[in-house]
């Protein structure tokens, strides 16, 4: 049971117009006598005098007062809007502090929310996931799942699995019976139909997944072929060095664009070659080392050497899925998309650039139209994976006719789900999950 009474400034720190001091907990009502000398109605904006607990006046402005559970948080909850200056904030903030509230700890009064059931807990992560979005797709997707479509799509889910488990539950409780609920076939066709709806659940995720963290592309190749000319292209700016010395680049440059609003994080490596140079050879390993956590590789050759690098082809890793011909400035070919798959450009002059950020797009798995779909975490995207892996080890015990472990694995199939919404969940998780907000959220 929550007892404290929590303060923190709801508005950024600084001058502005107007700064926010928001208070919730059991004192809101004693906070308000002796600030306000009176309770505002529920909901109500009143204008009046702010002042400390010796009865001077720190400012005035607008006091709001929302009563529990009508709230964000369930609990009750007074806003103080004054003027946005940092010595008028100090003095509010200590004046609530001296009447016997606490400084809220971030993102504490939207663990309040989740724990008085005002949100889940997909839907608390969702409130910090619009406040950091870069793009207005980001922004789209995580209001989405703020107004509860992640959790909705998860909830229709353990919807069902909850019926499975009944129907297979019934079938070993009534075993003397002689009825065996699995011949009939209705809980192979439904949990086929579960997985089915789990894998798009997981395509949508991931897509909001992109829009949040964005796609990190290393681009590799041999020395000279182009990969600094094609970061500076896409960023629009002289992000790496570029010179017609090969192996310019000995570090890894990083560098974050947008394409149709979703982040991308562009790795430039070091040229993949042998040498007895120990810097370069530093450079090398370093590249290995970004290859290994790549979303997409992008291997580059010159076009006026075809058969280059072609040892590369079979030692890069296996997400590698888009190989560029570069400098057709130079070999006239024209720009553009091959039938296998090779894209033809020039860094130097853009031609095909346009046709790059499509295919980024592309292999983003990202469309114009985003509607329907939500933001998500990485944590989501693990749960989601291991519950189709449950899901789908379930499918052997429907044919093995083995009730006691099918039933056993949908019970952890709906366990995996629910911590996504925080039907089950640890200190540690929500911990971990409400440090990253801001103060005041």
């Amino acid at each position: 049971m929550i007892t404290d009474t929590i303060v923190a400034l709801a508005t950024p720190v600084g001058r502005g117009g107007i700064g926010v001091i928001r208070i919730s907990g059991p004192q809101v009502a004693p906070i308000a006598q002796t600030m306000l000398d009176k309770l505002p109605p529920p909901r109500e904006a009143i204008f009046t005098e702010f002042k400390d607990n010796t009865n001077n006046v720190l400012d005035q402005g607008i006091a709001l007062y929302f009563q529990a559970p009508h709230s964000f948080t369930g609990e009750d909850i007074l806003e103080l809007q004054g003027h946005g200056g940092v010595i008028v904030m100090d003095q509010l903030l200590n004046a609530v502090l001296q009447i016997g509230a606490r400084l809220a700890r971030p993102g504490e009064f939207s663990e309040r929310a989740f724990l008085n059931g005002k949100i889940d807990l997909a839907q608390a992560e969702a409130i910090a996931d619009l406040i950091n979005s870069t793009s207005t797709q980001a922004a789209r997707c995580a209001l989405r799942s703020l107004q509860g479509g992640f959790s909705q799509a998860i909830h229709l889910i353990v919807e069902e699995l909850t019926w499975l488990r009944t129907y297979v539950e019934a079938g070993i409780d009534f075993v003397d019976e002689e009825i065996d609920l699995l011949a009939d076939g209705q809980v192979l066709i439904r949990i086929r139909s579960l997985l089915n709806h789990l894998e798009e659940i997981s395509a949508k995720a991931y897509q909001g997944f992109l829009l949040k963290e964005g796609m990190h592309i290393v681009l590799v190749g041999e020395p000279n072929v182009g990969k600094s000319s094609l970061l500076n292209c896409l960023a629009g700016r002289e992000t790496a060095i570029v010179t017609p010395i090969p192996g310019t680049t000995r570090d890894i440059i990083r560098e974050q664009i947008h394409i149709n609003g979703m982040p991308v994080h562009i790795i430039d490596t070091a040229g993949l070659h042998e040498t007895e140079d120990e810097v370069e050879q530093e450079g090398m390993r370093r590249t290995h080392q970004a290859l290994e956590q790549a979303d997409l590789v992008i291997l580059l050759l010159d076009d006026r050497h075809p058969t280059d690098s072609s040892q590369l082809l079979t030692e890069l890793p296996t997400q590698l899925s888009l190989i560029i011909r570069n400098k057709i400035d130079l070999t006239d070919h024209p720009a553009g998309l091959s039938d296998n798959g090779v894209l033809y450009l020039s860094a130097q002059t853009g031609e095909g650039i346009d046709v790059l950020r499509t295919c980024l797009q592309t292999k983003m798995g990202l469309h114009n139209n985003t509607e329907g779909d939500f933001m998500a975490r990485r944590r989501h995207l693990d749960a989601l994976r291991h519950a189709e892996v449950s899901l789908t080890r379930s499918l052997s015990y429907v044919s093995n006719a083995t009730s006691e472990l099918l039933a056993e694995e949908l019970r952890q199939t709906q366990h995996i789900l629910g911590e996504i919404t925080g039907e089950f969940t640890t200190e540690d998780l929500l911990g971990n999950i409400f440090s990253s907000f801001c103060i005041g959220k």
